[in-house]
């Protein structure tokens, strides 16, 4: 796909060529499209799906990357609403007034997702919560699942969330880079989880060694805190982002089938 194409399909400029065999998730049986959900500072876009007629549905989080709401982000929300769930993408950097999707490198991009509290990303994923309970979800049956930074999202708000049943964090980087507005890492977190959480990483990830995932795993075990971890041989970063170069199918199904697995285990999915 073309880069003026990928761009036109509603995908991000930042993360490079966009792979023509992209996966796509149809509207057939859901209700999906764009909501504003109100947050302290005004009103937040996102975007759900949900099974067309479905009473009380489950609620499923799902948490971007760095590169904005586009088409890869609101096409995982499709295939978890096919699960049965309403499930919502919200745009929490919203606030930067900049359309993530159409900046072009990913030096330009940092500053500004870097630049997010750690306590306004919670609250924005509270007020996510209260936006899909008023739509008629089940915050009862509440999951959140997220990829690169979203997976660090997945753990951070396992250790905010006490209303949260369990967590999917697809490569989240247990470890932070130093920065004043993000207090505690992943792994600092760990005593804190208050919801099991379900890592899914890759040893062939360059910017998430396999001995951060490890000494994460050690620190729940330690904390006794409900959590697994499977770690893909020769998969890199981003191999469940279907867009990108990095997707590895059999990695990337086997992770889905893994979340879909621990979501029932706890309740969230029927």
């Amino acid at each position: 796909m073309t880069a003026s194409a990928a761009t036109a399909a509603g995908y991000t400029l930042a993360a490079g060529p966009v792979r023509a065999d992209v996966v796509t998730t149809d509207t057939g049986g859901l209700t999906a499209g764009d909501a504003k959900i109100k947050v302290s500072d005004g009103e937040m876009p996102a975007y759900f799906a949900r099974p067309t007629g479905a009473n009380n549905p489950p609620v499923v989080l799902v948490a971007m990357e760095i590169f904005g709401l586009h088409e890869y982000i609101k096409d995982v929300t499709r295939r978890l609403a096919k699960l049965g769930a309403l499930a919502v993408a919200p745009d929490y950097y919203f606030r930067k007034g900049v359309d993530l999707t159409k900046i072009t490198d990913i030096p330009q991009l940092l500053p500004i997702v870097n630049s997010k509290p750690d306590a306004e990303l919670l609250s924005d994923l509270d007020s996510t919560v209260a936006w899909a309970k008023s739509q008629g979800g089940d915050t009862g049956r509440l999951g959140i699942i997220g990829f690169c930074r979203g997976g660090r999202t997945v753990w951070e708000y396992a250790a905010h969330s006490s209303a949260l049943k369990a967590g999917v964090a697809f490569y989240g980087p247990p470890v932070d880079p130093p920065n004043p507005l993000w207090p505690k890492s992943p792994t600092q977190l760990a005593p804190e989880m208050k919801a099991p959480v379900l890592g899914l990483y890759g040893d062939a990830d360059t910017g998430i060694p396999v001995a951060t995932v490890e000494a994460l795993k050690a620190a729940l075990a330690a904390a006794n805190k409900p959590a697994e971890f499977k770690i893909y041989p020769g998969a890199p970063h981003g191999f469940h982002a279907d867009y990108r170069a990095s997707y590895r199918k059999d990695a990337a199904d086997d992770a889905w089938n893994q979340m879909q697995a621990w979501f029932r285990k706890y309740k969230v999915l029927g």
